[in-house]
Formats: C-alpha cells, sequence, structure tokens
C-alpha cells in the first residue's frame, strides 16, 4: 500500500457491507457477454466504497491499458476529456508493482502523469489489482471519496475482496466468448457442409442431367425441351438457396442500422430470396422505444433476426412471411412467423442447420429470450424478446 496516513486494522467486514458485496457479485454472475461483465464490475463497486468516479482497466501482457471501463461520470465529459489512458503515473504504477495504492490527494502526488484538459479534479484515490491465481488480468481505480477526504484500509480490503470475485467473473466471461467464437466456427463449417451436400449436389446434378440433351435434341425435341425446362427450374431453385445462405451470413454494411431499418431491410431481402408473400409490421413508436437500447444490442439483435429470415429462405418453403417488431412497457419483441413445412423443434440439435442453439446463444448474451415454436406441416414461429435496460450513468476516469 502506499499512502499519506496510517491506519488502524479494518478488522471484519460489517453485515451490511457484506450483504451489498454479496448482491454485487451476483449482478456479476448475472451478465452474460464480456462487456456487461466489465461494465457491471466498474458500476457496482463505485457504491460499495462511496467513490464518485470507478473505471476497471484491462490490462495487455505489455502492461498496457487495452480496455478502459468507467463508472460516475456523464457521456459528455467523457467525450470532452478524450482518449483513455494506457497506462502513465499512478495506473502505471499500480500495474507493475500489483499491488493495492492508496493516495490522499492525487493531484498533488509526484507521481501522477497529469490530466488531460477537460478532466475534473480528483483526489483522494484507491487501486486495486485484480488477480486470478498469479495472472494479473486488470486493475480497479476509485477516485474522489464522497463522505470522507480519503479512503480507508477498510474501503481496500473490501475492494480486494470484490476483486477476487471479479477475476473470476471475467475469466468466466472471457470462456464464454471463447465458447462462442468456436460456435462460429462450427457454423462455418456445418453451412460448407450444407453447400456441399445441397446446392453444389443440386447444380451437379443438373450439370448430368443437361448432358445427354444435345444428343437426344434431334431425336427427341419435347423430351430434350422438357430437361431443360426442369433444369431452369432447378437452378432457380438453387439460387433462392444461395440467396438464402447470403441472406444469414453477410453483416450488415451500414453499422449504424437500427432494428427499424434493419427488420425493413431484411424484409426486402428475403422477398428477393424466396418466393413467399412477405409482410413487416412495425410499432408506430418504435424509433422512440429503441432509443434505450445500446446500439451494441441492435447490431446482435439483428443477427438473430436475420439467422431467422435465412432460415425461411433456405428451408421453409412458405407461401407466407411475417416479421414483426412490437414495444410495450417491459420490452421489445422481435417476431419471425411462416407457414411453411415446419420441423420438430424438440429433436433439433445444436449442430441442426436451423442454428437454434447459436440463436439462443446469441440472445442470451445481450439478455434476451428466444422462444421457437414448429411443427412438421404447420409453419414455425421465432419470438425474440428483450426487456428494457435499466437506467445507467454514462462514466469515465482518466491516468491519475
Amino acid at each position: 500500500m502506499i499512502a499519506t496516513h496510517e491506519d488502524e486494522d479494518p478488522g471484519p467486514l460489517p453485515a451490511a457491507t457484506l450483504e451489498a458485496l454479496d448482491a454485487a457479485t451476483a449482478a456479476i454472475a448475472e451478465a452474460v457477454s464480456l462487456d456487461a461483465v466489465l461494465q457491471v464490475i466498474a458500476d457496482r463497486i463505485r457504491p460499495l466504497v462511496g467513490a464518485r468516479y470507478a473505471a476497471l482497466g484491462i490490462v495487455r501482457p505489455d502492461q498496457r491499458i487495452a480496455r478502459f471501463i468507467t463508472s460516475g461520470m456523464d457521456v459528455d465529459t467523457r467525450r470532452a476529456i478524450g482518449p483513455p489512458p494506457t497506462g502513465h503515473g499512478l495506473l502505471g504504477l499500480l500495474i507493475r508493482e500489483r499491488r493495492s495504492i492508496r493516495v490522499d490527494d492525487v493531484m498533488s502526488d509526484p507521481r501522477r502523469s497529469g490530466f488531460p484538459p477537460n478532466h475534473p479534479p480528483m483526489h483522494s484515490f484507491l487501486g486495486v489489482p485484480v488477480v486470478l491465481g498469479d495472472q494479473p488480468v486488470g486493475n480497479l481505480y476509485l477516485t474522489e471519496k464522497i463522505d470522507a477526504p480519503r479512503f480507508s484500509l477498510a474501503d481496500q480490503a473490501l475492494v480486494e475482496t470484490f476483486a477476487r470475485q471479479a477475476a473470476m467473473a471475467i475469466h468466466t466471461a472471457r470462456l464464454h466468448a471463447d465458447l462462442e467464437q468456436l460456435a462460429v466456427l462450427r457454423e462455418r463449417e456445418r453451412i460448407g457442409r450444407d453447400l456441399h451436400d445441397g446446392i453444389i449436389q443440386s447444380l451437379y446434378g443438373v450439370g448430368l442431367f443437361l448432358e445427354d440433351v444435345p444428343d437426344i435434341m434431334t431425336s427427341d425435341q419435347d423430351e430434350a425441351a422438357a430437361r431443360v425446362d426442369r433444369a431452369i427450374d432447378a437452378i432457380h431453385g438453387s439460387i433462392r438457396d444461395i440467396r438464402g445462405f447470403i441472406l444469414g451470413l453477410h453483416d450488415d454494411p451500414d453499422g449504424g442500422t437500427d432494428l427499424v431499418d434493419g427488420i425493413r431491410r431484411l424484409g426486402e431481402e428475403l422477398r428477393r430470396a424466396s418466393a413467399a408473400s412477405i409482410a413487416v409490421e412495425v410499432a408506430p413508436d418504435a424509433h422512440q422505444d429503441l432509443a434505450r437500447l445500446d446500439a451494441t444490442h441492435d447490431r446482435e439483435l439483428l443477427s438473430i433476426l436475420r439467422e431467422a429470415v435465412s432460415n425461411v429462405a433456405r428451408h421453409a418453403g412458405a407461401r407466407n412471411v411475417q416479421l414483426r417488431l412490437s414495444t410495450d412497457a417491459d420490452g421489445l419483441e422481435l417476431a419471425v412467423i411462416d407457414d411453411g413445412r415446419g420441423f420438430d423443434a424438440a429433436r433439433a440439435t445444436p449442430g441442426g442447420h436451423h442454428g437454434i442453439a447459436n440463436m439462443r446463444a446469441r440472445a442470451t448474451a445481450v439478455g434476451a429470450t428466444l422462444d421457437l415454436t414448429s411443427e412438421p406441416g404447420s409453419g414455425t414461429q421465432v419470438r425474440l424478446r428483450r426487456p428494457w435496460p435499466q437506467a445507467e450513468q454514462e462514466d469515465d476516469v482518466h491516468d491519475a
């Protein structure tokens, strides 16, 4: 510890503090994606020790800060500050020495590297390393103790306890992200098999079917014409299948597309990829309601919706398809409903051609739920439900 004062033994944590710590740890456990875990950690540690600002820095092997997640500062101030810190001053000292640091006044400490323009003043400081085993994960930074001139040894003990839980949560979230990446790779392999076993074999069959046409044109022109017609129909079917694959694979070229524009665009793409009648329904106040969502979640939800729409184009053989976006006081719902051939949803496997497991995993990662109902001959309904997020503060802390 580095400090300008002496502290008494903090003793055991009070019962109320332990309850708050348990609640914070539980909140971390509920988050799934790495970004969500990091933000919850920063948001939860700040009130536990009465800090005005908090940050979580994720450290690279070269001891530079790779990610800097913050809590406690409004977004306009954060933007005015500029780029996040990379690991100088007291933040760099904490990275190098991997031990807790407490300072009464950052502004007068000779080890500070200085604040950029527009950065709010910060005085009291508490830094605690986040370590899993003997491997550094990152660091927690707390500044501006609200109800006291400095952070106490009891504050340090509390943050150190929290940091151990945070390290495990970060490790778990990273494992989850790795598993998702593995699922993506497996999905690519599945698509390759589908292309080979389906479209490529179909086109190969068309080629074989047409090989004899030159020979029979002189002996049976009607048969030759019939073969050409059937080949054309088969090729058109393959084109629809290819469009269905493209519909499910390509990323939105406009990263800023929101859900309203995205669902309408998917409707247009589905019209080009299938012979079905497509109806797109969007709630009148959807644009206003969807402003509550993070843009990253918009893109993830659209990716799930795109997979569902791609399944319709590739597998459903539907005559009618409905794409719906509705909102209410609790959240939003995206739905893809078709009257196609359907399938036995209860027997669908993670490696099945509908990608259901991947869709569910991606939905869970953004706090959504996916319900799918289907039976052979009765069409399919995919409903994606996302509650509105709780109000969160925007934030930032900088190199101390």
